[in-house]
């Protein structure tokens, strides 16, 4: 299997921007979604003032419920190009489908393919026939055969710049969104050359489980984090249980890094 350390042996290591994913502990943050143009580029400062890697920049949002925010779409483009320009910083965006992998891998440099699209074969295949890298996260009902499986269509494609990102599991837990596999990770250091990452925003769904899981997910051997923060979470369009306030984000970074 392409994916797997009989396949390289080495670790998986690609720029983004002047981090080196795979090498370079990384953190992405920003919004769960870009809602409008102030509140974007006031995120993007703040999460790179406090040094982070690479920006939160979803226009396209899957939702469970259809009455819920499903991004700017088209719209939003305008501001993910006004933080590139005005601040210089990576972007991750997410492609709910194939007719959006075009205009997502050009204005993105990292393209990801969402938890809910873990096993869309059809649109794995798309981004792997890009040349952008790849952000995949791990379904929450996904074993980690199947999830590097998937991996594995991305990376038959030509593509072999991909993060893996685990984001929780459904389980019998009450108290929080998912529950946070960090087993995992090891597992897949053991098994797979690919960087691997973890989520523990959208695992846990509450902010205040977000900073001790994200220090854990750090403790066992992960590449990078993803973290959501917004300048004002209860005024966020989406998710904004689980988001950071900048205070707590700045507190986080601090203990990450110290």
């Amino acid at each position: 299997m392409l994916t797997s350390r009989e396949h390289k042996s080495e670790d998986t290591t690609f720029r983004i921007g002047s981090t080196v994913v795979g090498r370079d502990f990384t953190i992405i943050a920003g919004p769960c979604a870009v809602e409008d143009e102030m509140t974007f580029l006031d995120t993007a400062r703040l999460v790179k003032s406090e040094g982070a890697h690479i920006l939160r920049g979803h226009v396209y949002k899957p939702r469970t419920s259809p009455y819920d925010f499903q991004g700017l779409k088209d719209d939003g483009f305008q501001f993910i190009m006004a933080a590139k320009e005005n601040l210089n910083m990576p972007i991750v965006m997410e492609v709910t489908a194939i007719e959006y992998v075009p205009i997502v891998a050009e204005y993105a440099d990292l393209v990801q393919v969402g938890a809910r699209n873990m096993q869309h074969f059809e649109l794995l295949k798309a981004v792997g026939r890009i040349r952008r890298p790849v952000l995949l996260k791990r379904h929450p009902a996904a074993t980690l055969y199947e999830f590097l499986m998937a991996a594995e269509y991305i990376l038959q494609e030509g593509n072999e710049n991909v993060i893996l990102c685990e984001r929780g599991i459904r389980s019998f837990s009450d108290f929080s969104r998912y529950t946070l596999d960090l087993t995992i990770v090891p597992a897949l250091k053991e098994r797979t050359h690919l960087p691997v990452f973890v989520d523990p925003s959208h695992a846990s769904g509450r902010s205040a489980y977000v900073p001790p899981l994200a220090k854990a997910a750090r403790a066992c051997g992960a590449d990078g984090l993803i973290l959501e923060v917004h300048p004002s979470p209860e005024n966020a369009r989406c998710d904004k249980d689980q988001a950071l306030t900048p205070e707590i984000f700045k507190k986080l970074m601090h203990e990450l890094t110290s």
